[in-house]
């Protein structure tokens, strides 16, 4: 599809046609990401003898895996509108400085970050919660992985710029290749080579490096893409940039929480519960993806709407596009809600064999997955915050849930509640619910303002 073709498809293409064109691929790429994290984790599980130690280990990554994709969507999720918005405009030389300074920030990020995690990975895993027994699989599987950190901050750093163009099949066809490559190689280190988590992470790096980034720095410079990466616009300029990372703040701010949010919930489960806590937690991490990265691909395909017709000055279409994104968001949830009460143990013995830590999971899952139904209001409308490019409200949202309200009641709901552990789990549903209530009244009772003042 050429750029004549996509930008009047931008701005006469029926919504909800356009949404499924730009949202069923990104969802598909989005539920395809996820199998380069659980993947890993259900082969890991799966080791004779080690399993649910090696899997526990393992876990206690996530912040810093948290704190790498946090990172590369500053870039991408602030700079992906932006561009949109200037594309909507006509100025698709500004669209393509963007571009350009966005991935020379993301150069810069990777070097920093490799250094950092790499040096201190065993001190940061066991501030994390990790034990005697399960640090050792922690390090062999964080070190890899944070060398192969720059092909992370490549794939999600610049893949929202091939959606907000209108590829949406490009840019799924990034996890696409990717995931087919580390769902062949992982069984091949872990088990034939006996490389174990060592073997896990090597495989996630590889189809990182071959699947994602390779792919999406040859499309980028290529004939098809409309905005062209090019060696002039590396140089950073502060009004390209800084506009970008301030939209992308709030983005920033949702990731780099669930970092903290992770060392929260495995310090006091560790606490309270022990290893085998922080091991259902490990697979209820896993499982949560289900639903909030699908969201995040709804969001993705109705965000290049919203922005591109807001530049261009298109009210009713904005209004269209939105609604019907969280139309489709708030079903969705509430799907995954219900299968979540009634199947839990389904989903806890995906990622283990281990009877003890199935059952204990698919208890905690009921409790946590609780007030998931109302996810879908906090995300459509605190990222259609981010689609209009209104980066203060947005940065406020992405507090609300996880930092204002999640991270406190995990600590403060156990001393008034006398199963500790359950406590610590019937913190997400209360957060969920009042983050959705909060969001969603806020964003209605600003949307026309925001439309108005454009």
């Amino acid at each position: 599809m050429n750029s004549k073709s996509n930008a009047q498809a931008m701005e006469t293409e029926k919504i909800p046609r356009l949404l499924a064109q730009l949202a069923i691929p990104a969802v598909v790429a989005q539920i395809i990401n996820l199998l380069y994290n659980i993947v890993d984790r259900i082969y890991i599980g799966h080791i004779p003898g080690v399993g649910a130690a090696a899997l526990t280990g393992v876990g206690l990554f996530t912040p810093i895996l948290m704190l790498i994709n946090a990172f590369a969507m500053l870039a991408g999720s602030g700079g992906a509108p932006r561009a949109a918005i200037s594309m909507g405009k006509k100025d698709n030389k500004t669209a393509e400085k963007i571009l350009g300074n966005c991935f020379a920030i993301l150069m810069l990020m990777a070097a920093a970050l490799t250094v950092i995690f790499f040096t201190f990975a065993p001190q940061l895993l066991t501030m994390f919660g990790a034990s005697d027994k399960t640090l050792p699989y922690g390090v062999d599987y964080a070190r890899i992985y944070i060398l192969g950190s720059i092909f992370v901050l490549i794939v999600m750093g610049m893949n929202p710029f091939i959606t907000t163009q209108g590829f949406a099949k490009i840019s799924m066809m990034t996890t696409v290749i990717g995931a087919v490559i580390n769902i062949i190689l992982d069984p091949i280190f872990i088990f034939v080579f006996h490389l174990g988590v060592k073997g896990a992470a090597l495989a996630t790096v590889l189809s990182q490096a071959v699947g994602g980034a390779i792919w999406i720095l040859r499309f980028l410079s290529g004939k098809k893409t409309i905005l062209h990466l090019k060696k002039e616009n590396f140089k950073l300029q502060k009004e390209i940039i800084l506009p970008c990372l301030a939209l992308g703040i709030s983005t920033f701010v949702m990731l780099s929480t669930e970092s903290i949010l992770s060392i929260s919930f495995t310090s006091s489960l560790s606490r309270y519960g022990g290893d085998l806590a922080v091991g259902a937690m490990t697979i209820i991490t896993s499982v949560s993806q289900l639903a909030t990265l699908p969201l995040q691909g709804i969001c993705q395909g109705g965000q290049p709407i919203m922005s591109y017709n807001y530049g261009a000055g298109n009210r009713d279409r904005v209004k269209k596009a939105f609604f019907t994104q969280f139309t489709v968001c708030t079903i969705f949830t509430g799907c995954f809600w219900l299968i979540m009460l009634l199947f839990p143990k389904m989903f806890a013995g995906i990622f283990s064999n281990n009877t003890e830590l199935i059952t204990y999971t698919a208890w905690a899952l009921r409790i946590y997955m609780a007030g998931i139904f109302s996810l879908g209001f906090q995300v459509a409308c605190q990222q259609s915050f981010m689609a209009l490019g209104q980066a203060k409200v947005s940065l406020l949202l992405a507090c609300l849930r996880k930092l204002i309200l999640l991270i406190p009641l995990i600590f403060i709901l156990p001393h008034f509640i006398q199963n500790k552990v359950f406590a610590v789990f019937l913190a997400e549903p209360i957060s969920d619910i009042l983050a959705a209530i909060i969001t969603t009244s806020t964003f209605f009772s600003r949307f026309n303002k925001i439309l108005d003042r454009k």
